[in-house]
């Protein structure tokens, strides 16, 4: 500008590098943010009963797929259901056919605090299927299933069975993660799984137990029922775990050794963190930005 030179006055100068310095400390700060949780949320699932059974009517005449599910739940959103009896309609003259009557029926699925569950609780349940109104598949005392999938553990699944169970009339004796096979003549076969568990490093999933139905009774083809039923299923899938911030290391370089003397342990304490460095750093950035300021003025009333 004309071969003029302007300068800053003195207090000016003062007053840029002071706030130069602290707009600085607050970006030097940041670097000790808070860790942010990143990924999959996890989740979990229950149900008390699931079928796949294909009915048969009138020697096949007319076949009526039985696929419904009882308190069936899922998380994310944690959920929870205790609805006591299961219904089909369609294969009793027009009237609804009761599959599922239970004293307890409960399934429950949450996802919270670094955690996914499933559980599932059943007791005192009966199920019938068409064919045989009078006799029942099935009849448990209580079974529960509990699947557990948590951040940084390893995933359990566990079914427990307590008191009887009885199938097509017959009470039975069930082994933890065995097959039962029962026949009754002139009614049918079913096959049990009882206690049934799958766990990898992510996911976990029990099932109570699971059938395989073949029923036809005294071959007179009225209803013949076949397929699968589940009852007490629970699964889960680990959430991620939260991704951590690596904070400022505390360790001396590779080619630098610690000098002097350990500090006594009698000295009191002064109140340092791991804050410390960063607010003494800002404090010298200021002094020096006074020392700056000061020399100008000096130089320029000389």
């Amino acid at each position: 500008m004309n071969g003029k030179k302007f300068r800053m006055p003195a207090r000016r100068l003062a007053t840029v590098a002071t706030a130069t310095a602290l707009t600085a400390a607050p970006a030097v700060l940041a670097a000790a943010g808070p860790a942010h949780a990143t990924g999959d949320e996890g989740r979990a699932s229950a149900v008390v009963l699931r079928t796949g059974l294909d009915v048969s009517l009138l020697n096949k005449t007319v076949n009526v797929p039985l696929a419904l599910s009882l308190n069936e739940v899922q998380a994310p959103r944690s959920a929870e259901k205790a609805t006591l009896t299961a219904e089909l309609n369609g294969v009793d003259g027009g009237r609804p056919f009761s599959v599922l009557n239970a004293e307890v029926a409960t399934s429950k699925a949450t996802v919270e605090g670094g955690k996914a569950e499933g559980y599932t609780n059943l007791a005192h349940a009966k199920v019938h299927i068409p064919g045989l109104p009078l006799l029942s598949l099935i009849e448990v005392g209580q079974v529960t299933s509990k699947a557990t999938c948590e951040a940084g553990k390893e995933p359990t699944a566990s079914s427990n069975l307590l008191g009887d169970v009885t199938v097509l009339g017959k009470k039975v004796t069930l082994t933890a993660g065995g097959t039962t096979n029962v026949e009754v003549p002139g009614v049918g076969e079913v096959r049990l799984d009882y206690s049934k568990t799958e766990q990898t490093s992510r996911t976990a999933a029990a099932t109570a137990l699971e059938l395989k139905v073949s029923v036809n009774p005294l071959k007179l083809n009225v209803a013949e029922v076949e397929g699968t039923l589940t009852l007490a299923k629970a699964t889960c899938e680990t959430p991620a775990e939260p991704a951590q911030q690596a904070g400022p290391s505390t360790e001396p370089a590779g080619d630098v050794k610690p000098q002097g003397e350990p500090a006594d342990e009698g000295l009191a304490e002064t109140g340092g963190n791991s804050m410390t460095p960063y607010i003494a750093g800002g404090a010298v950035a200021l002094l020096v930005a006074g020392g700056g300021a000061v020399a100008l003025a000096r130089r320029r009333r000389s």
